[in-house]
């Protein structure tokens, strides 16, 4: 099956960098707000950059919260795009579209803040998301805000103590780095999500 993935357009993500990186593993994926575009793809990608309650309301002034929550079709959140998911972020005290339970907090004390970089991630537990090459990989972080280790969690990174690199429950999916920043194991992680079913 031919992946049809659409990017949630709410916010003010740079799209430009995420449509080509998808292109890169041999998926077209356009931005799109329209509801029926987005119940009609096989996958959806939701990123995200700036603050959550900015980004929170932009989708619940869109419609696109009750949306996010419908879905059966895989959902990878991005970056912010993966902090939405949980049930509430310290960030603007801001209540979250709850797919995910959990809060998410503001990184702890570290050398600098926010976390800006390459940094590894900890595979702990296998999934077809990050595949048999994802373990250790480096990948291209910028957040302030992440979310704990918990039950979800499927790799781990650390900046001032760890936080969830990646998680997984159901159809939902979330990594904080960026993979379209993120050479060729972003590439290899869009290709293992485009993968699944």
């Amino acid at each position: 099956m031919t992946a049809r993935a659409v990017i949630v357009a709410a916010g003010g993500a740079n799209f430009g960098s995420l449509i080509h990186a998808c292109r890169r593993v041999g998926v077209e994926a356009e931005p799109a707000l329209d509801a029926s575009r987005i119940r009609a793809a096989t996958h959806v990608l939701l990123p995200g950059v700036g603050a959550a309650g900015h980004a929170m309301r932009a989708l619940r002034e869109a419609g696109l919260d009750r949306v996010l929550g419908s879905l059966r079709q895989p959902l990878l959140g991005i970056c912010l795009g993966m902090q939405v998911l949980f049930e509430h972020s310290e960030e603007d005290e801001t209540e979250c579209l709850g797919l995910v339970p959990g809060r998410v907090r503001r990184l702890g004390p570290a050398p600098r803040w926010p976390n800006m970089g390459w940094s590894p991630i900890t595979a702990c537990a296998a999934h077809p998301l990050l595949g048999d090459d994802g373990d250790g990989e480096w990948f291209y972080f910028v957040h302030g805000y992440a979310a704990p280790v918990g039950a979800d969690t499927i790799a781990v990174s650390a900046h001032g103590g760890p936080f969830s690199a990646a998680i997984a429950r159901d159809n939902v999916f979330g990594v904080q780095f960026h993979p379209e920043k993120s050479s060729a194991a972003g590439r290899r992680l869009l290709s293992h999500f485009f993968a699944i079913s």
